[in-house]
């Protein structure tokens, strides 16, 4: 028997599985033949993008939901280390590896804590379920905390996309927690170190932004550095104190720390190159998709690390990587267009297309194409109907979200 072994329960994970499943289906190979498994620590799919919103119930479904009706296995564990001359797999906790004859990489991203004082023992995030489910307990607490000078602030560091959507969705948190209290004076401040908030935003997009914030009263304090955090707030480069007893970091992505085990140079981000059929270059066997992987996916920009991309990699590299270990020809991904479109909370959101981010349209019209692409869009079928989970699998880009 044959071996796909993917690495990952993320977007191009999961992806990656599902369209493996569908090419041995389409070509009548059976589970006897070739055996697809997904390894993953933990059994849930995350709707990563959705985890600075207030309720994420509805934020992950369980992987065997999708991977059963498909025959697709699962392995629950962590994995620690890949041997790629014995094409062999090490996870913590078994003493067996798992062989492969074709690999998908697709462990992702996390989120960059650089050597600040205090970072990682005080700072909350919104990186992934847990860390996100432990954000909003702490700030559906705060009104039973004793009043100090930070406990009513909040302050998000980071003024990319996750740092402004989870800035964005403060109010409507704080406003939730405090309810009609009489001493409540919250605040939320959006810090970064760039010359403006949503600087990668464009032109366009972010006078609208602001003025989003504003109408929400978010305080934005562009250009500053952080040098020190602890439990009452946090101190910045210029020595100055910001009270609050909420800091939430969300500055910056990296590649999983396994990138490194590969032998190819990485990108800043610490992701791999892979061809146009993610393959990782200059390997045998091994290919790789979503956050973990770069290359020119339009033929001159390259691919960024979101779901966006990390969906259409996945279903190309599992296709892909079936293809290959029968011998058949592989397929180039290409994905011509590009969208943001960026929440901004209960004033609505910001929707822009084209790599210098054009604006197409904002406030609520923008926030009901956000919410189809939230909450419908990047989400598998979950009927449990074989046919339906392969063919939303299938080696194809999905066109542009339609503007509501």
């Amino acid at each position: 028997m044959q071996r796909v072994l993917v690495l990952g329960g993320g977007f191009a994970g999961l992806w990656s599985a599902v369209g493996a499943a569908r090419k041995l289906d389409e070509l009548g190979v059976g589970a006897d033949q070739v055996d697809v498994t997904l390894v993953s620590s933990s059994p849930w799919h995350s709707i990563r993008v959705r985890n600075y919103e207030a309720e994420l119930g509805s934020t992950r479904l369980p992987l065997d939901e999708i991977l059963r009706p498909i025959g697709v296995g699962r392995v629950e564990a962590e994995v620690v280390d890949i041997d790629f001359d014995r094409r062999q797999v090490v996870c913590s906790g078994r003493s067996d590896s798992l062989p492969y004859d074709r690999l998908v990489f697709a462990l992702g991203s996390r989120l960059a804590r650089p050597a600040i004082p205090g970072l990682a023992t005080f700072a909350f995030d919104v990186d992934t379920y847990d860390a996100a489910s432990r954000l909003n307990r702490h700030i559906a607490g705060l009104p039973n905390r004793k009043p100090s000078p930070g406990r009513d602030t909040v302050l998000v560091i980071g003024g990319g996309l996750t740092g402004i959507e989870a800035a964005a969705e403060m109010p409507a948190k704080l406003g939730a927690a405090f309810g009609a209290q009489k001493d409540a004076s919250w605040r939320v401040i959006l810090a970064d170190h760039k010359a403006w908030i949503g600087s990668d935003m464009g032109s366009e997009a972010r006078p609208v932004i602001d003025e989003a914030l504003r109408a929400l009263a978010i305080e934005t304090r562009p250009g500053v550095s952080i040098a020190a955090i602890d439990e009452a707030g946090a101190t910045l480069a210029t020595g100055e104190r910001i009270a609050a007893e909420t800091v939430v970091w969300c500055a910056g992505m990296q590649a999983h720390p396994l990138t490194a085990r590969f032998p190819v140079e990485r990108d800043r981000f610490g992701r791999i190159p892979v061809a146009a059929d993610l393959k990782v270059l200059g390997m045998a066997a091994e290919f790789a998709a979503g956050d973990v992987a770069w290359f020119a996916i339009d033929g001159h920009k390259s691919c960024v690390m979101s779901c966006q991309h990390g969906r259409p990699m996945g279903r190309y590299a599992g296709h892909n990587a079936v293809a290959d270990l029968l011998g058949l020809p592989t397929l180039p991904l290409v994905i011509p267009w590009y969208t943001t479109i960026l929440d901004l909370g209960a004033w609505g959101a910001v929707y822009t297309e084209g790599w210098d981010r054009h604006l197409v349209s904002s406030g609520a019209a923008a926030k009901r194409t956000k919410m189809v692409i939230n909450q419908q869009r990047i989400y598998p079928p979950r009927s449990g109907v074989r046919a339906e989970i392969l063919a939303a699998g299938a080696p194809v880009v999905q066109t542009a979200p339609a503007r509501l």
